[in-house]
C-alpha cells in the first residue's frame, strides 16, 4: 500500500522496508531517487516519479515513500519482502512509454512474450516464459479477467493506460494466488484511486489515418473517490482489412473508512476490427466485432483479523465472420463469468495465515461451441440468427497459505484443493512453496516450487471450422515447476539472474501432420521448459546530488528451450516460442522539460508456420529473428503536456504470427490537459 508525505523538491524514500535488513534502510541515510521498480522492469520513464506521478507539473514535490505492497502471495507483502520477484510497471512508466495500450506496454518485459495481430491493443496473445497464450491469468484490480472461451479475448479490457495506477507481472505457476488460469504466471492490472478533483482530456493523431480522444474525470470528496473515464480509437489501418475503432468506458468508487475499505467497479469494452489472415491466411477478408461488459464489490475489512469478500460479473459477446459481411463461417459466441471469494487474513506471531473459498461459474452460448441446444436462443440485434449449442461448468476451490519473515528470511506456503464439474468428482490439490534469504542487506537469494492446473477452453473443446477441430475428450493441464535466483538492489544498481525449469503434462496445442491438414486440439505427452533471465538496471543520477543527463539504463535477456514430446506434429502454439530475447531501455533529458525514451527488443522465435502462396498452404517456413526500435519525446509544463512517438523507426518487416505482417514505421502524436477543481 502507498502513503505519501509531501513537501518540495524531489522524491526520497522514508524507509524502504520495515526491516533492518532492507536496502534502503543499510544506507544509513535519505537517498533520492527517480524510479522505484523491480529489477525485471524494462520499461523506462521520462520524468522524476516514484511508482506514481504525483502531478503534472514540472517541478515534482518531494514525497516519502513506503514500500509498495504486491500481490505475490495471498496475503499481499511489500515488494522488497516479497519471496519471489515480480515485476511493478508504475502509473509514470506507462505514460512515458511509446505504446497505446496494455499489450504494447508488456512487449518491453523480457520474460513475455507478445504475439500481436495487430498493434494498438487490438487483440495479442500474451505468454509468459515459452507458455501459451492460454495459461496466462489476467485479472483487473484481482478480479478474473481471463476469457473461457479463448484467450484471444483476454485483454479486451475496459481501461485506459491513465486509469491505471501500475501492472504486477508474476512469472512462474501461480494457482495457489490466483486459481486455475495462472498456469505459467499473472498479470493483475491495479487501477488508480484518485485523491484530487480533475478533469482531464487527451486528443492524438497519426499515419494510416490513427485517431485517440480521450477524457476523464475523478471527483474526492471526504471518504468517497469516484472516477470516470472514455475512449475512442481508430485506424484504417496499415494493411488492407486492418483497420479498427476501439471504445472504452470504466468507473470505479471507493469508500474508506476506519473499519474497512469498499471497491465497485464498472465497464464496457467494444471492438470491431479487420481480421486480415488473424486465423487462417486461406481467408484474408475476417472481420471480428467483440464487446465486453463487467462489473465487481469487493471489500476489505481492517485489523489483525481482515475479511475480504469479493462479487464479480461480466459478460463477452463475439460475431466473427470469416469472409467480412457474409454469413459462411459466420460464428457468434456469449461467454458469461460469475462468482465469489471470501479470504480470511489472519495476523499472529507466527506470521500471517490466509484461509478462504472461490467459487466460479463460466458459460457459454454459440452457434458451434458446446452441446446442441433443445431449444435454440435468439442472439440479440441479429435477424433469424440463434445460439444453438451450449456448455457451462463451475470451479470451487479452497484455499490455505502460511506466510513467515523473520529477521532476513521470508517463507510462503500454501495450497489449492480444486473441484470443476467438468471434470471427475474429486478434489485434486496444488500445493506451493517460495523461500528467500537476505545475506547481505542488499543480495538476496530465493527458491520456489509451484505446481499448476490449466483447464481446456471452450475453444479447445468444441470449435470446429474449416481449419480447425477441436477435442471434446481433452484433459486438464498440469505442471510442477522450481525456480532459482539473486537479486542485487542497491539505489544506483538493481540486477537479478535467475534459472527454472517447468515440467508439464497433458498440454494442449492445436497440431497437424502435414501443412495442408486441419488444426486439431491434443494433448502433448509432457513438455520440459528450462530457462534463464536476467536484468540490470543503471540509475546515474543515484550517484551524484545533481541529476545526471542520463537517469537511466535498462537491459535484459531471457533464454528458454523447450524439450517436447509432440513426435511428428506440427505446433500451432505450445511448441512456438521466443528461444531469445533481448531488451535495452534508456531515458535521458534533452533540454528543460523535455525528455526522452528510447526503447530496442531483439527476439528469435522457435517453431514454423505454414506460409500460403495464393491462399494455398505451400510449405512450413521457420520464423526469422529481429529487432525493433521504438521512441518518445515528451514536454511537460504545469498541466498540459504533449508528446510525439514513433514505433518501428526502421521499418523492419517482421511476424509475430505467422502470415501476419506487423506494422512498419508509425509515427503519431498528441496533446493532453489536466484540470484541478
Amino acid at each position: 500500500m502507498l502513503k505519501v508525505k509531501s513537501n518540495e523538491k524531489g522524491f526520497r524514500f522514508k524507509r524502504f522496508a520495515r526491516t533492518s535488513y532492507a536496502a534502503f534502510n543499510s544506507i544509513g541515510k535519505r537517498v533520492t531517487i527517480g524510479v522505484l521498480t523491480s529489477s525485471m522492469l524494462l520499461s523506462v520513464p521520462t520524468v522524476k516519479v516514484v511508482a506514481k506521478e504525483i502531478t503534472q507539473k514540472s517541478d515534482l514535490m518531494l514525497q516519502e515513500l513506503e514500500e509498495v505492497e504486491v500481490t505475490a502471495s495471498r496475503s499481499p507483502v511489500e515488494i522488497n519482502q516479497a519471496a519471489k520477484i515480480v515485476t511493478v510497471i508504475s502509473r509514470v512508466e506507462i505514460a512515458a512509454a511509446p505504446v497505446r495500450s496494455i499489450e504494447d506496454l508488456l512487449q518491453y518485459t523480457a520474460g513475455i512474450d507478445i504475439k500481436q495481430r495487430g498493434r494498438q491493443g487490438i487483440q495479442s496473445d500474451i505468454s509468459i516464459r515459452g507458455g501459451t497464450y492460454n495459461q496466462t491469468a489476467i485479472l483487473l484490480n484481482g478480479i478474473h479477467f481471463s476469457n473461457p472461451q479463448t484467450g484471444h479475448y483476454n485483454f479486451d479490457i475496459p481501461v485506459n493506460l491513465s486509469d491505471i495506477e501500475r501492472i504486477e507481472i508474476i512469472e512462474g505457476p501461480a494457482t495457489r494466488i490466483y486459481g486455475t488460469g495462472a498456469f505459467v504466471g499473472a498479470i493483475n492490472i491495479i487501477t488508480t484511486i484518485e485523491k484530487e478533483n480533475q478533469l482531464y482530456t487527451e486528443i492524438g493523431a497519426g499515419m494510416h489515418d490513427y485517431f485517440l480522444s480521450e477524457a476523464g474525470a475523478s471527483l474526492h470528496k471526504g471518504d468517497f473517490s469516484h472516477q470516470l473515464s472514455g475512449s475512442y480509437y481508430t485506424s484504417s489501418g496499415y494493411i488492407e482489412n486492418s483497420d479498427f475503432d476501439k471504445m472504452n468506458f470504466f468507473w470505479q468508487s471507493h469508500f474508506s473508512s476506519e473499519e474497512a475499505d469498499f471497491h465497485f467497479q464498472t465497464g464496457y469494452n467494444d471492438k470491431s476490427y479487420g481480421a486480415n489472415t488473424f486465423y487462417s491466411a486461406a481467408y484474408p477478408n475476417q472481420y471480428d466485432h467483440t464487446q465486453r461488459v463487467f462489473a465487481s464489490l469487493k471489500a476489505n475489512t481492517k485489523g489483525k483479523i481482515r475479511f475480504t469478500p469479493q462479487l464479480f460479473w461480466n459478460r463477452h459477446y463475439d460475431h466473427y465472420q470469416l469472409i467480412k459481411n457474409e454469413p459462411t463461417g459466420e460464428n457468434f459466441h456469449q461467454t458469461q463469468v460469475f462468482g465469489g471469494k471470501f479470504d480470511v487474513n489472519v495476523k499472529w506471531k507466527f506470521g500471517k495465515t490466509v484461509f478462504g473459498g472461490e467459487l466460479l461459474n463460466e458459460g457459454v452460448l454459440s452457434n458451434v461451441l458446446g452441446n446442441p441446444l433443445k431449444d435454440p436462443l435468439k442472439v440479440p440485434g441479429q435477424k433469424e440468427i440463434y445460439y444453438t449449442h451450449k456448455d457451462n461448468r463451475t470451479n470451487v476451490s479452497y484455499f490455505l497459505e502460511h506466510n513467515i519473515i523473520w529477521n532476513n528470511f521470508s517463507l510462503s506456503a500454501g495450497l489449492v484443493a480444486n473441484y470443476n464439474s467438468s471434470l471427475d468428482n474429486n478434489l485434486k490439490f496444488y500445493p506451493g512453496v517460495d523461500i528467500s534469504w537476505h545475506l547481505l542487506p542488499p543480495l538476496k537469494v530465493y527458491a520456489s516450487v509451484n505446481t499448476a492446473l490449466r483447464l481446456p477452453t471452450f475453444t479447445d473443446l468444441y470449435y470446429e471450422g474449416k481449419t480447425n477441430k477441436g477435442n471434446p475428450d481433452l484433459k486438464p493441464e498440469e505442471s510442477t515447476a522450481y525456480e532459482i535466483g539473486v537479486k542485487y538492489a542497491a539505489p544506483y544498481l538493481s540486477a537479478f539472474f535467475s534459472g527454472y525449469y517447468r515440467k508439464g503434462k497433458n498440454m494442449i496445442d492445436w497440431v497437424k501432420e502435414n501443412s495442408e491438414d486441419i488444426w486439431e486440439t491434443q494433448n502433448l505427452t509432457d513438455l520440459d521448459t528450462y530457462g534463464l533471465e536476467t536484468s540490470f538496471s543503471f540509475f546515474p543520477e543515484k550517484l551524484v546530488e545533481q541529476m545526471s543527463f542520463i537517469r537511466q539504463i535498462n537491459i535484459g535477456y531471457s533464454y528458454i528451450s523447450q524439450k517436447k514430446h509432440s513426435y511428428h506434429y506440427i505446433s500451432n502454439y505450445a511448441l512456438d516460442y521466443l528461444k531469445h530475447k533481448f531488451v535495452v531501455g534508456l531515458h535521458h533529458d534533452i533540454y528543460g522539460n523535455i525528455s526522452m525514451q528510447w526503447n530496442f527488443r531483439w527476439q528469435d522465435r522457435m517453431g514454423t508456420y505454414t506460409k500460403y502462396v495464393d491462399l494455398k498452404p505451400a510449405y512450413e517456413e521457420p520464423y526469422q529473428a529481429y529487432g525493433v526500435l521504438d521512441a518518445k519525446i515528451n514536454w511537460q509544463n504545469n498541466n498540459w503536456q504533449a508528446y510525439l512517438e514513433a514505433t518501428n523507426i526502421f521499418d523492419k518487416a517482421y511476424y509475430d504470427v505467422g502470415n501476419i505482417p506487423q506494422p512498419g514505421f508509425w509515427l503519431m502524436g498528441g496533446v493532453k490537459y489536466t484540470f484541478n477543481y
